[in-house]
């Protein structure tokens, strides 16, 4: 359903979206090699990164897989993930991830298991099966830390869930997916067909909110579902829609993208010449068309500049530049803003980084939509790659996207 491009609450489109065909999962069981190599630039331990690429395949595990083993290896695509979920075990190490660590301790260990879920490549691994991966897998979603975000009321985990009585959660007390509790969730379960993005889930009473998709995983599904399931899934961009149907079907959740970047999949050379519908656009690179994950099915598609709210506690706020449709959104309450690609930390100093070598659109339209963020009052930052940001409180995320911005102004 298309909406108008001024202010346009969400509130009022109730219905839920279309049935839709249930896809039958397909659960692979994860091993790794035992000829795997360790790559030199590891530390010796139970955790490392293989020179070896897979010759099998890794998939996302579900309750009945059995442990897998751990290790890293060449498919690793350098996407970030493993160091800011463990920082005290990985680092880059020549443009690929490595064992700097082995972890010290239980909490560094659940973190180095839980970054090994996330990879988005299962590039992780470990000398021998992990008893406690499936105790891990339970965790996710993860809420942040309810000590440096605060909600309103506390953030459970899903083992506090799972304890709580089941009436709690029996999807029929929850009309449009809606759960008693607010918070902010990391999804884990990166995709490698977003590379490595990092996707949220937001509880909150009128309607929870997945945020970007992460690698479609049944059992991710299940602790989501326990949470409350989702009314709506939006994408900041095109970029990172990954398992956005597989979640549409799973969920029942209505998808909202920007009209900039709905994108048909192109499977048959007579596409290129079939007339499409206006809103379509299919962008060429050279003499090639784009091929992308098909957007055009996205029930909620924004049009114009907005800004756009969902209920009273969410605006979205169109910030182009990376790409024509990228949207970012502020969840006001919280002072959180979730940027997609638009806007991220720097790995290399506490900077703010553009993602220019990726972005779409002209550097100057894309340092516009920074300037916007200083009328928004957030002080969380969380990208789609990368660490999350806490700023001390408003003035310092304004100085921060100050000196963003006099690093492209010339005089």
């Amino acid at each position: 359903m298309a909406l108008p491009g001024a202010a346009t609450s969400f509130a009022t489109l109730t219905a839920p979206p279309p049935p839709r065909r249930r896809r039958r999962a397909v659960t692979f069981r994860a091993t790794a090699s035992p000829k795997a190599q360790r790559r030199p630039q590891n530390v010796p331990g139970e955790f490392f990164v293989g020179e070896q690429s897979l010759s099998h395949v890794i998939s996302s595990l579900s309750l009945s897989l059995s442990a897998p083993v751990v290790c890293a290896d060449q498919r690793c695509i350098d996407c970030q993930t493993c160091r800011w979920m463990a920082p005290e075990v990985f680092r880059r190490v020549d443009g690929k991830a490595a064992v700097a660590t082995q972890p010290g301790s239980q909490e560094e260990r659940t973190k180095a298991l839980q970054a090994l879920l996330s990879c988005p490549t299962s590039s992780i691994h470990t000398n021998k099966p992990p008893k406690d991966i499936l105790q891990v897998q339970h965790m996710f979603p993860l809420p942040l830390d309810e000590d440096l975000l605060p909600v309103r009321m506390p953030i459970p985990s899903i083992a506090d869930i799972i304890a709580m009585p089941v009436c709690l959660f029996h999807p029929c007390l929850h009309s449009h997916h809606q759960t008693p509790f607010q918070g902010v969730y990391l999804c884990g379960y990166h995709s490698e067909h977003s590379f490595g993005a990092t996707s949220y889930l937001v509880t909150h009473p009128q309607g929870n909110i997945l945020i970007d998709s992460p690698r479609y995983t049944p059992k991710l599904a299940d602790n989501i579902e326990r949470l409350g399931g989702a009314r709506y899934m939006f994408l900041t961009h095109i970029d990172d829609v990954a398992d956005h149907r597989k979640w549409a079907e799973r969920l029942k959740c209505g998808r909202i993208i920007h009209s900039g970047d709905v994108r048909i999949t192109l499977l048959y050379p007579s596409l290129l010449t079939a007339k499409l519908p206006k809103e379509l656009s299919i962008g060429r690179g050279g003499s090639s068309f784009t091929v992308e994950e098909g957007t055009a099915d996205v029930e909620w598609k924004l049009h114009g500049n907005g800004p756009w709210n969902i209920g009273t506690d969410f605006e979205l706020i169109h910030t182009p530049g990376h790409t024509p449709g990228s949207v970012c959104l502020h969840y006001k309450p919280l002072k959180v803003l979730f940027t997609g690609d638009h806007v991220a930390k720097s790995e290399e100093s506490d900077g703010l980084n553009l993602f220019l070598i990726y972005s779409k659109q002209s550097v100057s339209l894309q340092v516009d939509s920074i300037r916007k963020l200083l009328d928004v009052n957030f002080e969380w930052l969380l990208p789609g790659h990368g660490y999350r940001i806490k700023y001390k409180d408003v003035q310092a995320k304004n100085a921060a996207m100050e000196s963003l911005l006099a690093n492209y102004t010339t005089s």
